[in-house]
């Protein structure tokens, strides 16, 4: 492993942003958005795969320069088109719209067409807080998981993020794939030569693998649960509605159709919509009671949950949000650890495109 500064490798994904041709103000977003993944240690979503989002641009699946906007709205619902732009880009452009009508009716709800991958889910809803929101993010992706019972990958890890404020304690902060594990952490686990834990993955046939290369190999990612008896019915319900919301809802790809994040696998040649959709909510925390009252509120769940009595050879109970909090603190001050085949990804991308990594 070896360590980077935040703004080393923000000033870098950066640039490499600037070479695809977008804006200044776009790349400044995406770079944000992206390396804030690996603050929080969400390494398979950071900059880990800013290669992936450039052999993309080569392959004409995203829009450098997107033309993003409202297609349909109502006081406090919009449609957004995202133009094949960058989802990094496409998401926060839509969660600002679903904030900005909150801030007017209470409560704002944007679904999304036509983006790309959009990073990390919990930082779109982390937009929130500061406008003492609640913030909701959604979004579906490439077709990697089975339902319960199917040996068909039909849905993607579609995660679901949800950001609460509190007033002196830090914020409550989900973010979780409906899937037992993010494909991200499988291609962590490949990079390191180790296999995957019993309930990640099952083979082609159907069956349980601890092969890291389950999936690449035709097999699929497990909804959370992994099986029946552990509750994979409520998984596969979870990222169904994920898919719902975010794509049959705004007019994008859903289930099988979603097209692949990796570039080497085409879209389907019959899409059902446009490209991989979104779905953002934004509820002003004062639309229901006085925004103090709820955040002392608030602080007096998580301080209560918090003191909770361990488990036997546990320190502590978690908050949600607590493990990414502390781990930002600590990235931003001693830098971002990189595996060697990251870095060595990287440093071959800057050698393309001219930029000093």
């Amino acid at each position: 492993m070896q360590t980077y500064s935040y703004d080393q490798l923000y000033k870098f994904t950066h640039d490499i942003l600037l070479k695809l041709g977008c804006s200044e103000l776009h790349a400044q977003i995406g770079a944000e958005v992206l390396l804030s993944a690996d603050l929080r240690g969400v390494d398979s979503h950071g900059v880990a795969r800013l290669s992936g989002y450039v052999r993309l641009w080569e392959k004409g699946r995203i829009n450098a320069n997107p033309s993003i906007k409202i297609v349909h709205e109502t006081p406090s619902t919009a449609v957004v088109d995202g133009d094949g732009g960058l989802g990094l880009v496409v998401a926060p452009y839509a969660m600002n719209v679903a904030i900005e009508k909150a801030s007017k009716a209470g409560t704002g709800w944007v679904s999304v067409k036509n983006s790309n991958h959009y990073g990390i889910a919990g930082y779109h809803a982390m937009m929130a807080l500061d406008h003492d929101m609640i913030g909701i993010s959604l979004t579906n992706a490439s077709p990697l998981v089975s339902p319960t019972f199917s040996k068909e990958r039909l849905l993607g890890t579609n995660p679901i993020s949800v950001a609460i404020p509190a007033n002196e304690e830090p914020p409550f902060i989900a973010d979780m794939a409906t899937t037992t594990a993010a494909n991200g952490k499988l291609e962590i686990l490949q990079r390191k030569g180790k296999d995957a834990p019993w309930g990640w993955i099952q083979d082609k046939e159907g069956n349980p693998t601890t092969s890291a290369n389950g999936v690449k190999d035709g097999g699929a990612l497990l909804p959370l649960g992994g099986d029946r008896e552990h509750g994979s019915h409520k998984g596969y319900a979870l990222g169904a509605i994920v898919d719902i919301f975010s794509a049959v809802l705004s007019g994008a790809n859903y289930g099988p159709w979603v097209p692949p994040f990796v570039a080497f696998l085409e879209p389907d040649p019959n899409p059902v919509g446009e490209g991989i959709g979104h779905f953002f909510g934004a509820m002003r925390v004062d639309a229901f009671r006085p925004a103090d009252e709820f955040k002392s509120n608030m602080d007096n769940w998580i301080k209560r949950f918090r003191s909770a009595k361990p488990t036997e050879g546990n320190e502590k109970v978690l908050i949600p949000g607590d493990p990414e909090r502390e781990l930002e603190a600590i990235r931003r001050a001693e830098g971002i650890p990189l595996l060697q085949p990251v870095v060595e990804d990287l440093k071959g991308l800057g050698e393309r495109f001219g930029v000093k990594f």
